[in-house]
């Protein structure tokens, strides 16, 4: 069990490094000079996660011959990717987002339980007709705001100039995040009974507990 010490320590370098991150990704967009750390803070986060998956899923030879052939790729396109890493960063900032909504989104519909309404359970249990429909409504909330984050960071890359729109993806879209989180807690606290009025992170943490222990009865 790691102590709430430890978590916190382990959250707070997280957020150094993500704001770390962020500066030197909007230094890149906004210094013509900076091109070639562009092009590196551009593709090394997917290509690292990819890549880990990768290794981590047994196929070691696949994983260093894949590794291989994209270093030899992107050694080749070197040129295309400088002048183009701006777009790759568009591509992952709305790509996260607009999978985020979608998410949220397909939860709403096929008969599928909302993704809110399942946290909501797996902390509370059998959850009444009241909370369920809460859950449900903030599901189709969240699932907005990402879709709004999208589109707004396609039009500001479209038609502002890319400092702003470097400014607005760095820096203000996980600020939004957070206040969404502090927003819906707040509406929380006043529409429903103190029984269901547990924090977000009680219920990330039965979440990421309950995938840990499914994805263990898989592999096993």
């Amino acid at each position: 069990m790691i102590s709430k010490v430890a978590a916190a320590e382990r959250c707070g370098w997280a957020a150094l490094l993500l704001i770390a991150y962020a500066v030197l990704v909007h230094y890149s967009n906004s210094s013509p000079s900076a091109k070639p750390l562009g092009v590196v803070l551009a593709i090394a986060p997917p290509l690292t996660l990819g890549l880990g998956l990768a290794w981590r899923s047994g196929h070691r030879l696949l994983t260093l011959a894949l590794a291989l052939l994209l270093a030899t790729l992107v050694l080749a396109y070197w040129r295309m990717l400088e002048h183009n890493y701006s777009l790759l960063y568009l591509l992952e900032d709305v790509g996260v987002y607009a999978l985020l909504g979608m998410t949220f989104a397909r939860s709403l519909v096929g008969g599928r339980v909302p993704l809110c309404t399942y946290w909501a359970d797996l902390v509370h249990g059998p959850l009444p007709a009241n909370v369920a429909r809460y859950t449900r409504t903030t599901t189709a909330v969240w699932a907005v705001f990402f879709a709004l984050v999208a589109a707004t960071s396609l039009a500001l890359y479209q038609w502002a100039p890319l400092r702003v729109w470097s400014a607005f993806s760095n820096f203000v879209t996980l600020p939004l995040v957070v206040l969404m989180f502090v927003g819906e807690y707040a509406v929380r606290r006043r529409v429903l009974p103190p029984a269901h009025q547990s924090g977000l992170w009680t219920s990330m943490r039965v979440y990421l507990d309950s995938a840990a222990r499914q994805t263990r009865s898989v592999r096993q």
